[in-house]
This record gives C-alpha cells, structure tokens and sequence, in this order.
C-alpha cells in the first residue's frame, strides 16, 4: 500500500524549502530535515506527489549513515520523532507526518560544492565524451559505449545552484573554494563511500552508475550531510537488466523523465501533470530500491 502524505508547514522556523527536503531550525544548533514526497525533473517540482517517496529516501539515507559513520562522521543526532526535543504539542500534531520521513541533524556549514562521482558514462557525461573524448575534463579511452563501467570512478564536482542547473567545476576550482587539503579529502572520502556503497548495492541487484555528495564543517570536523546513495542523489539500475550500449531501466527518477522526455512540455515551470501508472510505477521503484537495499520491507 503507497501512501502519499500531504505538504505540512511545521510550527517552528523555516530555513528552506528546496526541491525535497524542507529544514526547520531547532535551537541555535540543530536542524529539523523533513523528506517531503516532491520529485522534480530538469530542476522543475512537479505538481503530482511520488507517494512514499519522502519515506524511501529518509530511510536509504539513514541506512547508509549508518553503514559509512566508520569512514566519516554524520551529522545524524536521532531519527525518533520522541526524541528530538520538540514540543509535546508539535509531536501530537505532526508526529504521524515526520515518522520515518525526517531526521534531527547537527548543524553544520555546507561546503559551496557538491561532490560528484561517475562510475559509468551515461547522462551529461555520455553527451560530453560524445562531442570531446572526455567527461568534464577527464581525458577517457576511446571507444567507450552508452553506460559502460568506467576504469575508474571519476570526482567531477559542481556548483550548489540555489536555482536552476547546477554547473561542472574543475578539481583545481574546488581548490579555490576550500583549499587543497580539503579538496584532497572531499576526493578521497567521496570515492570511497562510492565504491563500498556500489559493492553493497550490486550485491543487492542493484548497479549506482553515479552519485553526487554534500559535506560541511562542524567546527574544523569534515561531516557527510543531506542525503547519501538514494535513488533522488544517484543512478540506480536493476542489475539483471544492465546491457552496455543503451539506455537502462532505473529504480529512480529517470522513469519520469522519460516520460517528458516525449510531451512537449519545454522544460520551465509549470510541469504537466503526471500520468497515474508513472506515479505508480516510479512509487514502486523507490520502495524496490529501499528493499534491496537494506533487505527490509518499507512499513
């Protein structure tokens, strides 16, 4: 049974509303990250909910905090609505919407660049080797075909756009940004939480062709933040059905972008409405994911 729960403005300070996450200020030091059930698709939100959808990465996330806290630490305090500190009367009100869809987190300050790893060539990164012999910047062998395993994974960072596209940045600028040894770390740390993940995943049956990371400082702590190898941040395809040279079937978002891709709508706001069997099916596909995953069945 899918459950899609309604946009709820909580009682407490609003930070931002981003495409999915809404974040609450709780105190001085704390954040409040509820995982709402937005999907947005070439930067647009949607106007059709993705029922479980919130729950499904609130839950990957926590899963994959807990499994990577030994690598770098988190900024996770609880994922028990009872014990977040929060009022008595907020918890009667919004309990049953903030279960299994939020966290209470440290408060750190996010670095201004997202991590990006690519495993396979595929996406922006298929149309780039296409016209250059490399993925933002990375010189790659020649002959290469439409999602085939890359030699190794590549860290192609960009900019964190408060709206519209995010932008490739080269190594040597994130070096501008944050310095070289926190450059050399976010390298090091992004790389490795992808490939343990992607072996935990394949393992599983499911292939994360790329990932994209957020970090921030606690103090002079490095801190993995937001989300980590979810279905919203990553490519995931179903093992079973991975075949070098085409596109894939995908346990994320991509089953809604391909079907805009064949409407005319031009990509600005407003989206079309989303057709039922596509919320279905991309609903189904999330939950999927989850399960795999962590070998759990989604309550």
């Amino acid at each position: 049974m899918t459950t899609t729960v309604q946009e709820t403005r909580l009682p407490l300070p609003l930070l931002a509303r981003g495409k999915v996450r809404d974040i609450y200020a709780v105190g001085t030091d704390k954040l409040l990250l509820v995982t709402t059930d937005r999907l947005s698709a070439f930067d647009v939100i949607l106007p059709n909910p993705i029922p479980d959808k919130g729950s499904v990465l609130n839950q990957i996330s926590l899963f994959w905090f807990e499994k990577f806290k030994s690598i770098i630490p988190n900024h996770v305090i609880t994922a028990d609505v009872t014990k977040m500190g929060l009022d008595p009367a907020l918890v009667r009100e919004h309990g049953t919407f903030l279960e299994r869809r939020s966290l209470l987190a440290k408060r750190a300050k996010p670095l201004p660049v997202e991590c990006v790893i690519r495993g396979y060539i595929t996406g922006s990164g298929w149309k780039d080797y296409l016209k250059t012999g490399a993925v933002c910047g990375h010189k790659l062998p020649q002959g290469l075909k439409q999602c085939e395993r890359l030699p190794e994974p590549l860290f192609t960072p960009a900019t964190k756009a408060e709206t519209g596209h995010d932008e490739s940045i080269s190594t040597a600028e994130v070096e501008k940004l944050v310095g070289p040894e926190l450059t050399r770390r976010l390298v090091e740390v992004s790389k490795k939480i992808y490939l343990e993940g992607a072996k935990h995943a394949e393992s599983k049956g499911i292939i994360i062709a790329d990932t994209k990371f957020e970090f921030g400082m606690l103090g002079d702590e490095l801190i993995i933040i937001d989300e980590v190898l979810t279905p919203d941040s990553s490519r995931f395809w179903p093992k079973d059905k991975y075949a070098v040279g085409r596109d894939q079937e995908s346990f994320d978002k991509q089953i809604v972008r391909n079907w805009l891709e064949t409407t005319s709508w031009d990509k600005t706001p407003p989206a079309p409405l989303l057709p039922t069997d596509i919320i279905q099916k991309t609903s189904r596909a999330y939950r999927d994911a989850y399960e795999l995953l962590t070998g759990t069945k989604l309550s």
